[in-house]
């Protein structure tokens, strides 16, 4: 005897290996080949319905493993339509993506379409076990997908309960007429009419059988979508406060970064007062050059003046003149060497607080980068959070 989903067959044949257990070529082929039978499938059974709604839309489905992110379903936006079969009574949204059925989701009046952003949207869909959402371009059409989605709902409802009373009524009728009906009719009744009663109680009990399991079957759906509900419901919770502690430390990174742009332009104050330091500095050294070129100039004429003292030693009263103005020409150049050390002092405290000034901007320029890494990191985390949202 074989066993139910073991895989094996009567008479001894091999156990089919699994799809994931194939080499990746053939798994490929057998992905594409399931597609276009699901494809076609699909076609055919949408033969008998017709489209009541259409547009596009990004598809995900969420994450089985996390049950909390989303996975894109479309490479780019597709096709949605709403689809309703008259035979059925029932309405179902498809997407299709090339050779690939993306959406194939039956409605029934438990569900319930979600609005989580301003252009997103989602709902469950217990019997797919699984999570749909549809991305879209704007907000309106996200407002008539929705607005779309709670007609067809109401309307599977309708369809449903016109369908229970219906049930119902036949019910009552069958066991009124088994209650009402004497001996005496039953024996005056026809073979032909009494094989028709049968069939019709045996259909009845088929119906309310059905009807028994389809309420079990909502009920099992029912209790999915409240489990489903709850995670999502704990998910947005836990997204809401992650919202806030980002939001807090956006708050304080703002502060830190406007205290940093103060700090940045008191320093760009000070490096102008650098610069015009610098300057001063600059002309402080023209102004020592041309000091220096005045004291050769002063010591070249000196040593002529010496040179003509022991040339014309006759002239004493002019030696006493070049002397005056020799004492004179001292004077002054010790004058001017005051001058150049007082002028050297100011260039080494200028350049003293230029280093000082240099070391503080160096060391706060290290600070600010470390701020601007810490502003990428928190930019980084906004990027993952609105990814994961």
């Amino acid at each position: 005897m074989c066993c139910a989903g073991s895989g094996c067959r009567a008479g001894g044949e091999r156990t089919r290996e699994a799809p994931s257990e194939r080499p990746p070529e053939q798994r490929r082929r057998w992905e594409v080949a399931e597609g276009f039978v699901k494809k076609v499938t699909l076609e055919l059974s949408l033969e008998g319905e017709q489209p009541i709604f259409t547009t596009r839309a990004h598809v995900f489905q969420i994450d089985p493993s996390t049950k909390k992110n989303w996975v894109p379903a479309s490479k780019q936006a597709v096709t949605v339509s709403y689809f309703y079969d008259v035979t059925r009574n029932s309405y179902r949204i498809i997407s299709v993506d090339g050779a690939k059925v993306i959406i194939n989701s039956t409605i029934t009046p438990n569900m319930t379409f979600t609005k989580t952003s301003q252009k997103f949207g989602q709902w469950a869909d217990s019997r797919a076990n699984t999570v749909f959402g549809l991305g879209f371009s704007s907000e309106q059409q996200l407002t008539k997908f929705a607005e779309k989605f709670q007609e067809v709902k109401e309307a599977a409802r309708l369809a449903r309960d016109k369908s229970q009373e219906k049930i119902e009524t036949s019910s009552n009728h069958s066991q009124a007429s088994s209650v009402n009906g004497t001996d005496d009719e039953k024996a005056s009744c026809a073979g032909p009419a009494d094989t028709h009663l049968k069939s019709e109680n045996d259909k009845l009990k088929i119906a309310l059988t059905q009807s028994a399991a389809n309420v079990k079957k909502w009920e099992i759906e029912l209790q999915t979508l409240r489990e489903s509900n709850a995670r999502l419901t704990s998910a947005l919770q836990e997204s809401a406060a992650s919202v806030e502690q980002w939001k807090r430390q956006f708050s304080l990174c703002r502060d830190e970064n406007d205290r940093l742009r103060n700090k940045i332009d008191e320093l760009e104050e000070q490096c102008s007062e650098i610069n015009r330091e610098k300057e001063k500095n600059t002309q402080l050294k023209r102004r020592i050059e041309e000091l220096e070129s005045e004291l050769r100039e002063k010591e070249t004429e000196l040593i002529d003046l010496r040179k003509q003292s022991e040339i014309i030693p006759q002239l004493m009263s002019e030696c006493e003149y070049v002397s005056e103005k020799l004492e004179a020409a001292e004077r002054d150049n010790q004058n001017l060497e005051d001058k150049v050390r007082s002028l050297k002092t100011d260039i080494e405290e200028s350049k003293y607080r230029q280093r000082h000034l240099k070391v503080e901007l160096k060391s706060f320029l290290e600070v600010l980068d470390g701020k601007i890494d810490d502003l990428h990191d928190f930019r980084r985390g906004l990027s993952k959070l609105g990814a994961d949202n």
